[in-house]
C-alpha cells in the first residue's frame, strides 16, 4: 500500500512538473508590415534578378504563402476588404476611390483585437475607402510616430507598418540610368511589354525601389530584435496588391492580384505553424479577407458571421477555400466592371464591359514613362499580336493556366479542352457573387440614389434588391449574343433600373444588331436612371443620331452627382465624340467642377480636354 501511494505522488509530481513546461505561452504580438503595390518580385520566390536579402532571410525563418491573393488590384478596396473581414465589393465599396457608409453589423478588427487587450498601433496608412472614420476609435496610434514602444508595461501589441517606397509613384520621375543599381538592358521583360527604353528604364528602377523596400523591412526586423521581442512575435508581411507596370495593378491577373506573403512564428507558437517546419513553402489559397479572421483565430477569438475569409491559421482555422475571388469596377475616373476567381492552377475571368478596350488611359497609370511609350509603339504598329492586344477590346471570357503560363498570355476560354473548367469555374463566379451579394452588379451612382442614408452593404439585403434577377441580367447582358436581343428589349421596360441598366449595356455591345431596338433606346436615353441614360446616349451616337444623343448627354452633364458625369465624359471619349460636338456642353455647367485629389470627374474632362487638343489651364480646368 505504501508503495502504490509512493508511486501515485511521484506520477502527480511529474504530471504537474510537465504541466509547468507547456503553460500557456500567452497572446503573441502581431507585427504586420505592408509594402505597396509590389508582385512577388523577391528572391525568395524564385526572381533571380531581384535583391531582396532581408525579406529572404525572413521566408528561411519562416512560411512562405505561394498562393495569396489581394481581392481587388487596387489598395483602397484592397485594404476595405482587410479592415473588415468582408470583401469591399460586397460592402459597397469596391470603387477606387469611394466615401459610401459602412454598415454597423461589419466591424473593423482593431475593434475586437482592443477588445482583447491589444495595443494596436498604425504607422500609417489608412485608406479604408469608406465614409470618414473615427481613427482614435480604430487605433491607439494612427500617425506617422505610432509604434508599439508606446504601450502599456506587459501589454501585448498589433502594430502596423506601411512602406510606401514601392508604391506606383515611384516611377513617375525617371532615375538616371547611371544611378540604376538594376540595369535596364539586363531586364527581362514580360512578352505583353514592347522592347523600349523606357519600358526597360521602368523595369529596372522599380526593382531599384523594391530593394529598397526590403532594407526598410530588416530596419523594422532589427528593431524589433534589439527590444527583445523577437521570440515573443508573430512577423507578418505582405503587399497591398501586385504592380506596377501597365497590365498589372488595377488589372485581374496574376500580376496585379497575386501578392507576396511571409509569416515567421516564434518558436513558442509553434502550434500555429502551418507545416512543419520553418522555411516551407506553404502553397493553401489565401486572400485579403481571410487576414482579419485569421488575426482573430490567432488570439483566441472566432470570427462573426458576417466576416466572409476562412481563417487560415490558429484555434478556428478553416479549411483551404477552393477559389479566392476578386473585383474590378472603377478604377479612378474609367469604369470597367471585371471579376474573376482563381484555385492553385487555373484563373476565370468574365468581362462585364468587354466593347471597352483593357487599356483605358488613365491620367494617374499615364504618369509613368513606360505607358507613352507602349501606346506610342501600339500606334506606330511596331506591337507584336501579345503586345497590341491590350488596346482592343476584350472577350467576354478569359480562361489561364497560370501555372504553365505564368504572363496569362494564352485564353484558355474557347478550347474545347479546358469547356468542363471554363464551365465549372464560371458558375463558381456567379455563386460567390450572388453568395455575398456583390454590390458591383448595381451600377455606382445608381445603387447610392436607392440606398440613400443606408449603407450599400445592409441596402444590397434588403427586399428592395431583386438580386438574383440583377445578376441575371448581367450574365445575359454580358454575353453579347444577338438570339438574346428580345430579352434585352425587355429587360429596357423593367421597373427595377439595375436590369434597366443590364438590358442596355447589352444591347450597346450588340452594336448594330440592336438597331431593331431603337425605341426602346430613344427612351433609355432619358431614363430616370443616369446611368441607363448614358448608355442610351452611347448607342444613339453610335447608330447616328447625334442630336439626339447630344441631347441626352447634356441632360447628364448638367447633374449633380459627379460619378454620372465622370462616366458620361469617358463614354464621349470612347465614342470619339469631337471638341466641336462637346466643348460647350462640358463648360455649361461652371461650379461644378473642382479640383480635389479624388474628383474624377475633372480627371477624366481633364483627359478629353487634352484628346481636342485644347490645355485645361487656359479653361480655369
Amino acid at each position: 500500500m505504501k508503495i502504490r501511494q509512493t508511486v501515485s505522488v511521484i506520477v502527480l509530481i511529474a504530471f504537474i512538473a510537465t504541466g509547468c513546461t507547456k503553460k500557456d505561452p500567452g497572446l503573441p504580438n502581431i507585427l504586420w508590415i505592408t509594402s505597396e503595390d509590389n508582385s512577388p518580385m523577391l528572391g525568395c520566390y524564385g526572381d533571380e534578378f531581384a535583391t531582396t536579402p532581408y525579406l529572404d532571410q525572413l521566408a528561411s525563418e519562416g512560411f512562405r504563402y505561394t498562393n495569396a491573393y489581394a481581392n481587388a488590384p487596387v489598395c483602397a478596396p484592397a485594404r476595405n476588404t482587410i479592415i473588415t473581414g468582408v470583401h469591399a465589393c460586397s460592402n459597397g465599396n469596391e470603387q477606387m476611390r469611394s466615401t459610401y457608409l459602412k454598415s454597423e453589423t461589419v466591424r473593423f478588427y482593431t475593434e475586437y483585437l482592443m477588445n482583447k487587450g491589444y495595443y494596436c498601433t498604425n504607422n500609417s496608412k489608412t485608406d479604408y475607402n469608406t465614409a470618414p472614420l473615427d481613427l482614435k476609435t480604430m487605433w491607439n496610434e494612427c500617425s506617422k510616430r505610432a509604434h508599439y514602444m508606446n504601450r502599456g508595461k506587459d501589454q501585448p501589441f498589433f502594430a502596423i507598418f506601411n512602406i510606401g517606397t514601392s508604391h506606383e509613384s515611384s516611377i513617375h520621375r525617371s532615375i538616371p540610368d547611371e544611378q540604376l543599381r538594376h540595369r535596364p538592358q539586363d531586364v527581362t521583360l514580360p512578352p505583353y511589354h514592347p522592347d523600349t527604353p523606357e519600358m526597360r528604364h521602368d523595369w529596372a528602377q522599380y526593382y531599384d525601389k523594391v530593394e529598397d523596400m526590403d532594407a526598410e523591412v530588416g530596419a523594422l526586423l532589427k528593431e524589433l530584435d534589439e527590444a527583445d521581442l523577437k521570440e515573443n512575435t508573430i512577423v507578418f508581411y505582405y503587399a497591398d496588391h501586385g504592380g506596377v507596370l501597365g497590365r498589372s495593378k488595377r488589372y485581374l491577373y496574376e500580376t496585379g492580384t497575386h501578392v507576396p506573403m511571409i509569416i515567421r512564428i516564434p518558436e513558442k507558437y509553434k502550434h500555429l505553424y502551418p507545416s512543419n517546419s520553418p522555411g516551407d513553402p506553404v502553397e493553401r489559397l489565401v486572400s485579403f479577407v481571410d487576414l482579419a479572421p485569421t488575426l482573430l483565430s490567432i488570439t483566441g477569438t472566432e470570427a462573426p458571421a458576417y466576416m466572409q475569409g476562412d481563417a487560415f491559421l490558429g484555434k478556428y482555422q478553416h479549411e483551404e477555400p477552393e477559389y479566392v475571388y476578386m473585383f474590378r469596377d472603377r478604377m479612378d475616373e474609367r469604369y470597367d466592371m471585371t471579376r474573376s476567381i482563381v484555385d492553385r492552377q487555373f484563373r476565370y475571368i468574365r468581362n462585364y464591359n468587354s466593347n471597352r478596350i483593357w487599356m483605358q488611359q488613365l491620367e494617374y497609370l499615364w504618369k509613368a514613362p513606360s505607358m507613352p511609350s507602349w501606346e506610342e509603339e501600339f500606334l506606330a504598329g511596331r506591337c507584336n499580336e501579345v503586345q497590341a492586344r491590350f488596346w482592343n477590346t476584350k472577350p467576354v471570357e478569359e480562361l489561364y493556366d497560370t501555372e504553365n503560363d505564368p504572363w496569362e498570355i494564352n485564353n484558355l476560354a474557347a478550347d474545347p479542352a479546358y469547356a468542363d473548367r471554363l464551365v465549372s469555374m464560371r458558375l463558381a463566379s456567379l455563386d460567390m457573387a450572388l453568395s455575398m451579394r456583390d454590390a458591383g452588379f448595381i451600377p455606382e451612382t445608381d445603387r447610392a440614389i436607392r440606398a440613400g442614408e443606408t449603407a450599400i452593404y445592409d441596402y444590397m439585403r434588403s427586399e428592395a434588391v431583386p438580386y438574383e434577377e440583377i445578376l441575371g441580367a448581367a450574365v445575359i447582358a454580358s454575353l453579347k449574343k444577338p438570339a438574346n436581343l428580345d430579352r434585352l428589349r425587355k429587360m429596357v421596360g423593367d421597373d427595377d433600373s439595375a436590369i434597366r441598366y443590364w438590358g442596355v449595356q447589352g444591347l450597346l455591345m450588340l452594336g448594330e444588331d440592336a438597331r431593331p431596338a431603337l425605341p426602346e433606346i430613344g427612351k433609355a436615353a432619358f431614363d430616370d436612371s443616369w446611368n441607363v441614360s448614358v448608355l442610351g446616349a452611347e448607342i444613339l451616337y453610335q447608330m447616328g443620331m447625334k442630336a439626339k444623343a447630344i441631347k441626352a448627354y447634356h441632360r447628364v452633364l448638367e447633374c449633380d452627382y459627379d460619378m454620372v458625369r465622370t462616366i458620361a465624359l469617358g463614354s464621349i471619349d470612347h465614342i470619339g465624340g469631337s471638341a466641336e460636338e462637346f466643348l460647350d456642353i462640358c463648360m455649361a455647367i461652371p461650379g461644378k467642377y473642382k479640383k480635389p485629389e479624388n474628383q474624377y470627374d475633372v480627371r477624366a474632362l481633364q483627359g478629353l480636354l487634352k484628346k481636342w487638343e485644347i490645355d485645361p489651364a487656359t479653361l480655369g480646368i
